[in-house]
């Protein structure tokens, strides 16, 4: 891989530390553009990573950032929003990437890996998949033959420090019960270091401009299903509750109302969409899908669980 520099908006989160320590120690120099410096100090082990404090909502430092870039990676997302400035889904999903496009044409960046999600769509049912398909769509329609751009979709993302597996985890080693909403929403979870050889792949390609890419694991499960397969690598028999659709609704409405949000009513809007690829491109770009049954015992249990992984798949009744 030839000597550039790669910037990497959202880069001290779940993937964008994955996608960093894929590139470390390579001649790519990385940029990690942050708020808060010191509270991300452990990136700094990376030999060739720079930590830069900076607003990446305020043009100017964006542009002044992205002066010398070869690519820029945008990862920047939230689930749900606050109404405050850079919390709100139009400001981070549609607003930022106006920002970005002019701030790197004005600086000469070649190419920008935008990271979108699965069911990500303008007249998708909530606003989260709204304001993500628009973005996606002004980053896409800002392709060209200087500038080239490709957006990934993956279904939801796992592996340690996840924010998927581990937050049912929490919830079923605290209580007893778990009414579950939406139980029969599909998903194809996505391994985080295969998401993130994805990246890698593209950073070279010139091919991979103008494109999309779909990515998924090597198989789909119903919510219930995932949540249960949680409880039985913790070890922990619990009452998982499937609730109906008007149920499921009204635990969005209340929940969204408790401190951080655990469940929303955009939230259940978005599982009205199944998460799921209508095609999986990771063998495209040469990744074999990582099953989440190799990985997830490793970090969930902290045991070898091939045994209880094996009798759990004989009664799970898995989709394929």
């Amino acid at each position: 891989m030839r000597e550039q520099s790669v910037c990497i908006l959202g880069g001290t989160g779940f993937v964008g530390r994955q996608i960093a320590n894929r590139l470390a120690n390579t001649s790519v120099h990385i940029k990690v553009l942050t708020r808060h410096r010191e509270r991300n100090r452990h990136l700094l082990p990376i030999p060739n990573l720079e930590l830069i404090e900076a607003n990446i909502h305020d043009p100017d430092q964006l542009r002044e950032q992205l002066a010398g870039v070869n690519t820029v990676i945008n990862l920047v997302a939230i689930l749900n929003e606050e109404n405050k400035p850079g919390r709100r889904f139009e400001d981070v999903h549609i607003r930022l990437v106006e920002h970005l496009i002019s701030a790197c044409l004005d600086s000469g960046v070649k190419r920008l890996l935008h990271m979108s999600s699965l069911g990500a769509d303008p007249n998708g049912p909530s606003r989260y998949q709204q304001t993500k398909g628009e973005g996606e769509q002004l980053a896409l329609a800002a392709s060209n033959a200087d500038f080239g751009v490709t957006v990934f979709k993956p279904s939801v993302v796992f592996g340690p420090a996840d924010s998927f597996l581990n937050t049912f985890a929490g919830v079923l080693r605290m209580a007893p019960m778990m009414p579950l909403p939406t139980p029969n929403a599909r998903f194809q979870p996505v391994y985080v270091d295969d998401v993130a050889a994805a990246f890698e792949q593209c950073l070279e390609r010139r091919d991979c401009a103008g494109k999309t890419y779909e990515l998924g694991g090597p198989s789909t499960y119903t919510l219930e299903t995932l949540v249960r397969y949680v409880a039985h690598l913790l070890g922990l028999r619990r009452a998982i509750i499937g609730l109906p659709d008007g149920l499921s609704r009204l635990q969005g409405r209340i929940l969204q109302h408790m401190p951080g949000k655990p469940y929303t009513y955009d939230n259940y809007l978005s599982s009205q969409v199944d998460n799921v690829c209508a095609h999986n491109a990771l063998p495209d770009l040469g990744i074999h899908p990582t099953a989440l049954e190799a990985v997830a015992p490793s970090y969930l249990s902290g045991t070898d669980s091939r045994s209880r992984y094996d009798e759990w798949r004989r009664g799970a009744g898995r989709e394929q």
